[in-house]
């Protein structure tokens, strides 16, 4: 069922972190943590509820941002804050949230469409995902492992931040130099 969230996710919000978070230096490729394999986290760790924190803190003073993870502020780590509250793409939204150590449980049909990158900032490029995933993780401050299942946008999202947790760039995901833009800037 789309839409479909675990109780811990819905009453789970950045506040909870009890910290407000420093807005941090998004580094760019070809930047070598980009291309690392993030660690699994211990959510519980004061260091890593201060990441989460750094990232919902980060993304949010960033235009256009709707999703942020932890090797893109230099931290070669499996945890990423994301929101697609109010984008036009979107259809199901799950708000503000940060996962640890998430994966992708169950995909569906893969779709192409256009997808940009902080740390790709001069480049868009298409991209085929999944158009409706199921993704297991857990949120900092807590121990219980949350799924939640959503759909075009926001499924997107989270394929493309768990990306990052891998090493992965959505440039790594282009058919070729064909399907990679000069990015629009729109005044």
């Amino acid at each position: 069922m789309i839409g479909h969230l675990n109780q811990t996710l819905a009453a789970w919000s950045p506040a909870q972190l009890g910290l407000a978070g420093d807005v941090l230096e998004v580094v760019r490729a070809p930047h070598p943590v980009l291309a690392l394999e993030g660690a699994v986290v211990d959510p519980l760790d004061p260091v890593m509820l201060a990441l989460a924190a750094d990232l919902v803190a980060t993304m949010r003073v960033s235009p256009g941002c709707v999703g942020l993870a932890a090797p893109q502020v230099g931290v070669a780590a499996q945890m990423f804050a994301l929101d697609v509250t109010g984008h036009p793409k979107t259809r199901t939204c799950h708000g503000v949230f940060v996962l640890c150590n998430a994966v992708v449980d169950e995909s569906s049909r893969r779709e192409k469409a256009r997808e940009g990158c902080m740390s790709v900032p001069d480049l868009t490029g298409d991209v085929k995902r999944a158009t409706r995933v199921t993704v297991s993780g857990v949120l900092p401050g807590t121990t219980e492992v949350v799924t939640l299942s959503t759909d075009a946008f926001e499924a997107r999202a989270l394929q493309h931040e768990i990306d990052h947790c891998n090493g992965a760039l959505f440039l790594d995901r282009v058919a070729g130099a064909h399907a990679v833009y000069p990015r629009k800037v729109y005044l």
